[in-house]
């Protein structure tokens, strides 16, 4: 998948062009219709589908106090839309000078880089530019100007709810891993890179990967089994999420900690993929490194028999 950085380069994209356009936080299932439509379009006609999306998410340039975790950070965004079969993605930086630009003008320069701009896909609620003010109907009335159709792409919907990244993430938070799994098409994942931890589990026995999770909200603390994605290699195990109360006295920081079933190689500096398949026991404190090294025992052969079973469920 190609990664293009300015507007201008549009021009470089055979066209027709059919652009997707949305923040994209965690794919969902309301994300992939709209990408799906774009590259639907642009097959049917001859063209090309463009991904076009933003880095960092709008929300922590125009209210960093509010802004949430993220479903998926910038580089994991950009793999599931390659998964989606979208060989183009414009990344365009978001920063106080972009969001002074009027919806209009935004418009007119994708137009005028596209050669020529046949559509653009859009959620059905989406809104843009300067103070929000671009939106569906702008859309259809520049369209008309400037000669490409505008599409609405209707919400997704599952027991009534609309899929949405704050549905997505309040499921998560909570620890219903099922529905987030429902509403995002996949199970929840957390893509992050591998950073030199104390070494304690290799000390006991369960050497671990600790990841550094890109701003990504994870799941309550607690045991889960999880499989690991290392390009195409596919790895099962088992993960802590929390503090580690039992060897650190003073407060410390969430961790993400996976124990590979069967592996022994280095992972530092790798960026691995964790999917979260299924939540064992909560976090909780121990008297003793042996009493701690008998329950995560217990937790691996928990996660193992899990995950054989899904093994066996898998086509």
């Amino acid at each position: 998948m190609r990664t293009l950085q300015t507007i201008l380069e549009l021009s470089e994209i055979p066209g027709p062009i059919y652009l997707a356009i949305g923040v994209f936080d965690g794919l969902h299932l309301g994300h992939q219709a709209v990408l799906r439509r774009a590259k639907q379009d642009a097959d049917h006609n001859g063209g090309t589908a463009v991904a076009l999306t933003f880095d960092p998410h709008p929300v922590r340039v125009l209210r960093p106090t509010l802004a949430p975790k993220l479903l998926t950070s910038h580089p994991h965004k950009l793999r599931l839309i390659g998964q989606l079969g979208i060989d183009h993605v414009l990344v365009l930086r978001f920063d106080q000078n972009f969001a002074a630009i009027t919806p209009s003008d935004f418009i007119k320069s994708l137009a005028n880089a596209s050669k020529p701009l046949a559509e653009i896909c859009v959620g059905f609620e989406w809104s843009f530019g300067k103070d929000r003010a671009g939106n569906l109907s702008l859309l259809e009335s520049l369209g008309s100007e400037l000669g490409f159709a505008e599409v609405g792409v209707p919400a997704v919907t599952i027991d009534g709810k609309i899929v949405s990244s704050t549905l997505i993430r309040h499921a998560i938070e909570s620890g219903n891993l099922t529905d987030a799994a429902r509403y995002l098409g996949r199970p929840y994942t957390v893509l992050g890179t591998v950073v030199e931890g104390d070494h304690l589990g290799k000390k006991i026995g369960f050497p671990t990967a600790n990841l550094s999770a890109h701003h990504e909200q994870l799941p309550p603390n607690g045991v889960y089994a999880v499989e690991v994605h290392r390009g195409e290699q596919r790895h099962f195990g088992v993960a802590n999420i929390g503090i580690r109360p039992t060897v650190k006295i003073s407060p410390s920081p969430r961790l993400l900690e996976v124990h590979l079933f069967d592996f022994d190689q280095n992972l530092y500096g790798e960026e691995i993929e964790v999917t979260f398949h299924q939540f064992i026991r909560t976090e909780k404190t121990f008297p003793s490194l042996t009493a701690l090294q008998s329950q995560i025992q217990i937790d691996a052969q928990t996660a193992r028999h899990h995950l054989v079973n899904l093994r066996r469920s898998l086509p």
